[in-house]
């Protein structure tokens, strides 16, 4: 998987990261915790550049917020939760989910933006609050940015300094790459199977 993922990285270039950050934001097939660091490898081997690696994982990531936003902005609080009870299941965010994400915003303000982008947890459902309360277009890209940018040079750096270690992680990388992704797939189809729209209200 994780040769997959290289060869994927750079057949595409700078165009592959962002359409997998998009993605990840979406509906995570992939996590950034790969992506990036992959990507951030590929900068360290001289096929990419790192500073426009960080810049293609931040716009991609940038785009995959905007249908979470522009749910929050058309569809209000109230629509929104109805909108996670009826279809929830299938991203695995719950009713409670929404709340917990719309108290956060509301005791972090603007930060809570910029934060949420780097808890795994919180990264994707923090944009839909942020539409809920009108927060201007504008106001979200750049505090979605500023955290964005931290998150993915971070993860990039990670791929940097194992690639100068290539040699003594290249025999366990494809196994821990293909462990991460089946957790992720088994936790993902656990939690369809156990999901309630009630799961953690608030």
């Amino acid at each position: 998987m994780a040769d997959w993922i290289t060869s994927f990285i750079a057949g595409g270039g700078y165009w592959a990261i962002m359409l997998l950050m998009a993605l990840e934001n979406v509906f995570p097939p992939i996590p950034s915790e790969l992506i990036m660091p992959f990507a951030g490898a590929a900068a360290g081997r001289g096929d990419l550049d790192f500073a426009l690696v960080v810049a293609a994982g931040t716009i991609g990531s940038l785009a995959g917020t905007l249908p979470w936003y522009w749910v929050g902005y058309r569809l209000g609080s109230r629509r929104l939760k109805r909108w996670t009870d009826r279809h929830g299941r299938w991203i695995t965010i719950s009713t409670g989910d929404v709340e917990r994400a719309e108290h956060w915003f509301k005791r972090n303000g603007h930060w809570a933006v910029a934060g949420g982008r780097l808890v795994p947890a919180l990264r994707t459902v923090i944009s839909a609050p942020a539409g809920v309360t009108g927060m201007r277009f504008v106001d979200f890209l750049l505090w979605s940015a500023a955290g964005t940018v931290v998150w993915s040079a971070a993860l990039a750096a990670i791929g940097l300094v194992l690639d100068s270690r290539h040699d003594q992680v290249a025999q366990w990388l494809n196994p821990v790459t293909t462990a991460i992704l089946v957790t992720v797939l088994l936790t993902w189809i656990w939690r369809v199977v156990r999901f309630s729209p009630d799961d953690h209200r608030g």
